[in-house]
């Protein structure tokens, strides 16, 4: 599971949207398109809220807990963050795996904490809403029925996995927990983060366990939201068989700590694995919907969103000191804090950022912000809540948020209120709340890089004490209760318009006008496979440096009218493409095109930005050797393909140096062509109104002659192979299993789709039940197949206990050769997965930006027409044969490429015993350099 800790409503996209990008202005008298709902409650306490939207054949069922981390107490953190775990462990009625049936119907699901409520969530297919009812309901009457101790310490385990991963493993990654230690009085329950004690929950017995989930896991502490393709008076009948009898709670005493304060300012410096120092600063503010809460979101954008920003153009862009610099409010239903980041560029220190951060403030509490500055912030509240309305589920989409707001206002729609503060902020009310909270009084803290010859600390012992064994056989799992489902929904794919511009530019358009939205992505059907050898990167660099100046327009120009109309705009590249995507609401549409268009065609590349880039460029190379995952997926693909073939190279400080302005103006020239394009339109639009605008922006813009690239043959692997790049003190050991795999024009592709989805795809696949559900070793783990136009790799990965990492290769190797036949895939298996893909395929095409996806995909592999319509058929025409024959052609266990980052001090022995590759283990260098 994907564990988030933001909170997720309309402020939260505030708050997030002051780390990325900035606003525009808003007319008051503008108002958001309602989200029309229904409720009720039942006698045990259940608020029930139920929208519907049958724009696709999908509902959300939406889960909110109103506990998190700060209802613990010291001396038993963890348990609100055990429990989103517990909670997927089966329950009286289905005593399973949660994901099990609901993974077969094709759904979406995950759970999340945060300090002050945990949420869960299921996105099915909509006939499927009774099962995800059913599982909901009977996981919160009947957890504890079919709870074990087997259970709850393979879930320790798993939460063990994950703070190695996400915390210990990660540069700066304890951060967060340190900030919250210093900031808060040890009894306050914002002092801990929600991962918690591992020296908790090591020591917390089932009897613990069970205690808290009475308390807080109740229906009168819960609400539940129903949302998407579905009939309200069958979900309330459903809602009242399922959920009806379900015993209610006592009444649940809220902490009310005293508002925290610091008396001082507080310094402090930590030492961690990381190349560059990072500087942090917090200060007290207020909790959630407190009346300046709204002026200190606009104060964080202000400071740091976007180019034009304050600490971007000063010290990232100007002076060039740091590398990053960040700045928001972060409130939470108790409290908040105001926190500030930014890490130093090599040569430079924290106490230069420190100064000028200072100055920064000390500016904007003489002298208030601009109109200009507040209006970007307030534009962007309404468009970015407008494009979360696409979804009916997950973190942040319209079931989340009616939640949301109906667990800390009581009102669901209260977004339409609360939107008003926003509105009301004035310059004078940023000016005073940087005086009122951004006062001296406050935390510094640092970190620094740990000298090279220092010992490491040694990790807590709880985190290296495994308290589960693996399950010596699996139950048989019991169904029969599980309600039946309807035949699928029929779901029609969206129509695609055509038409072709006057200088050759494809456009193909969806018109989707349920919400006042449109998406614009340009495909180019060539990407970073023609870098030349000695020019890697060059590709992603001209993608990356498109947006910072045209002939008219500089890069802050770009950013800040971007900003000052609430669209996204953003570039990127892959091996077989480039894009540009532009998200603007339709009334800006004419202002979006007008950049979109300048930035596509008009792209200066000026000498001050490569310059900058390339300086930036350099440090994060420096960077990328802190992060264990990055390491490992470079050397990983540098082992596989070698130098000389594209999907081997790696951005090196040779390569970063020798691009030049005049190579980016000639790769620019060359492939950012009409010709070698395809204009993708979803949204609020019709071919008829737009067709004309484009002829208009685009009729100067000319093709030219675009030369195919003739991919090279991967390298042969002869036998398999360990590498090891030695991460001295490593959480975790990082793996990556695999070998060249096929092109996406493979015509097994669908078999392959099949195969992998029973070996390592999904949670319920082979690799990660195996690795994460029995035997613990790892948070999660997964493989598959990267296509491409040309044969892309084939990968097993995960991160893994350090203590078991020659085990988990084991285990890897075993599931591997497993699906080749010593482990034949069944029937049932089969079928399951070939379900599983066939109903979530619906899902992917719910949001603008999503079907743009899918049809990119269409442009750069030159899929069929019939794709979409005819992939159910072809996912159902595999055969357990198939299955088997691509398994057996396409994996090669003795040829394997095996990548380990971890520390080499630890997991050296243990690699040497795997049999079979005792004599094969080669040392190499974070950039994949051969070492001793």
């Amino acid at each position: 599971m994907d564990f988030k800790r933001t909170i997720v409503f309309l402020l939260a996209f505030v708050l997030l949207m002051t780390t990325t990008t900035s606003y525009a202005q808003t007319n008051s008298a503008d108002k958001l398109p309602p989200i029309k709902y229904q409720e009720f409650t039942l006698p045990n306490g259940l608020r029930v809220i139920m929208h519907v939207d049958k724009s696709t054949p999908i509902v959300a069922v939406n889960v909110w807990y109103h506990v998190g981390s700060k209802n613990e107490v010291a001396g038993r953190t963890g348990f609100a963050h055990l429990f989103e775990h517990m909670m997927f462990q089966g329950s009286k009625n289905y005593d399973a795996d949660y994901f099990t049936p609901l993974q077969e119907a094709g759904a979406n699901l995950n759970g999340s904490t945060n300090p002050d409520r945990t949420n869960y969530w299921e996105v099915v297919p909509s006939n499927f809403l009774e099962t995800a009812l059913f599982l909901e309901a009977d996981r919160m009457g009947g957890l504890l029925e079919a709870m074990t101790q087997e259970k709850l310490d393979n879930q320790r385990d798993v939460v063990k996995n994950e703070r190695r991963q996400n915390y210990d493993n990660q540069p700066y990654g304890t951060a967060a927990e340190k900030i919250a230690a210093l900031m808060f009085p040890k009894t306050h329950p914002y002092s801990w983060t929600t991962i918690g004690s591992l020296d908790d929950l090591t020591a917390a017995s089932i009897d613990d366990v069970k205690a808290f989930f009475r308390e807080y896991y109740v229906p009168n502490n819960a609400s539940l939201v129903i949302a998407g393709d579905f009939d309200p008076k069958e979900a309330q009948k459903l809602v009242e068989k399922h959920f009806g009898s379900v015993a209610k709670g006592a009444t649940i005493k809220r902490p009310n700590p005293p508002m925290p304060k610091l008396d001082k300012e507080i310094r402090v410096q930590y030492e961690d694995n990381v190349q560059l120092p990072r500087l942090f600063m917090g200060w007290h503010t207020v909790p959630r919907f407190d009346k300046d809460e709204a002026a200190l979101s606009i104060l964080g954008g202000i400071l740091s969103a976007g180019r034009g920003s304050r600490l971007q153009s000063n010290l990232v862009y100007g002076k060039q000191i740091a590398q990053d610099a960040s700045a928001f409010n972060s409130a939470q239903e108790i409290a908040g804090r105001f926190q500030i980041a930014s890490t130093a560029r090599p040569g430079k220190t924290l106490e230069e950022i420190e100064k000028e951060i200072n100055a920064e403030i000390e500016r904007i509490k003489q002298e208030p912000p601009t109109v200009d500055e507040i209006n970007r912030s307030l534009n962007q509240i309404e468009s970015s809540f407008i494009y979360s309305m696409q979804s009916v589920g997950g973190f942040g989409g319209k079931s989340d948020q009616l939640n949301s707001y109906a667990t800390f206002t009581g009102k669901p729609d209260y977004f339409l209120t609360d939107l008003e503060r926003y509105r009301k902020v004035t310059p004078a009310d940023v000016q005073r709340v940087a005086n009122a909270y951004l006062i001296d009084k406050r935390l510094v803290m640092s970190f620094v890089p740990r000298p090279k010859d220092k010992e490491m600390p040694k990790m807590n012992a709880a985190a290296n004490q495994q308290t589960s064994v693996s399950k010596k056989e699996k139950a048989k799992i019991d169904s029969s209760k599980l309600p039946k489902p309807t035949a699928n929904p029929n779901f029609t794919f969206p129509k695609v318009e055509k038409t072709k511009l006057s200088n050759g530019l494809e456009v193909w358009l969806v018109k989707q006008a349920e919400l006042p939205l449109v998406t614009m992505n340009m495909v180019f059907k060539t990407g970073t496979t023609v870098d030349p050898q000695n020019l890697s990167g060059l590709g992603n660099t001209t993608s990356t440096l498109l947006d910072d100046g045209t002939k008219t327009r500089s890069a802050v120009d770009i950013a800040n009218e971007v900003q000052s109309i609430g669209a996204q705009l953003s570039t990127g590249a892959d091996d077989d493409s480039s894009g540009v995507r532009m998200l603007t609401l339709t009334k800006h549409l004419d202002k979006a095109l007008d950049i979109y268009a300048d930035v596509i065609q008009n792209a200066e590349f000026p000498e001050k930005e490569v310059e900058t880039y390339r300086s930036r460029a350099l440090v994060s190379l420096k960077q990328r050797r802190d992060n264990a995952n990055i390491v490992a997926n470079l050397v990983y693909n540098r082992v596989l393909y070698g130098d000389a073939h594209p999907y081997g190279a790696i951005l090196t400080e040779t390569s970063v140096n020798a691009i030049k302005r005049d190579d980016l103006k000639k790769y620019y020239s060359t492939y950012y062509r009409p010709n070698n394009a395809v204009l993708i339109v979803v949204g609020d639009a019709d071919l008829k109104t737009l067709t004309p605008k484009l002829e208009a922006k685009f009729k100067d813009w000319n093709a030219g002659e675009i030369t195919a690239m003739t991919l090279p043959n991967a390298p042969v692997r002869d036998k398999a192979a360990i590498y090891v790049v030695d991460k001295p003190g490593a959480a975790q050991s990082v793996i990556s299993i695999g070998q060249v795999g096929v092109s996406r024009d493979n015509p097994d592709y669908f078999p392959l789709q099949v195969m992998n989805t029973i070996l390592g795809s999904g949670f319920t696949s082979r690799i990660n039940m195996n690795l994460r559900e029995d035997k613990g070793y790892s948070y999660g783990a997964r493989s598959g197949f990267s296509y491409r136009r040309g044969a892309g790799p084939f990968t097993a990965s995960a991160g893994v206990q350090t203590a078991v990492t020659k085990e988990s290769v084991i285990e890897f190797l075993k599931e591997i050769r497993g699906i080749r036949g010593e482990i034949p895939v069944t029937a049932a298996e089969l079928e399951y997965n070939k379900q599983s893909l066939v109903r979530r395929l619906p899902a992917g095409f719910e949001t603008v930006d999503q079907i743009a996806s899918q049809l990119a995909n269409s442009v750069i592999y030159n899929l069929p027409d019939n794709y979409f319509t005819d992939y159910a058929a072809r996912v159902n025409a595999v055969t357990l044969e198939d299955v088997n024959r691509v398994a057996n052609k396409y994996l090669t266990p003795d040829k394997l490429a095996i990548v380990v980052v971890g520390d080499r001090k630890t997991i050296e022995s243990g690699l040497k015993a795997i049999e079979g590759l005792d004599d094969s283990i080669i040392y190499l260098d974070p950039e994949g350099n051969t070492i001793q």
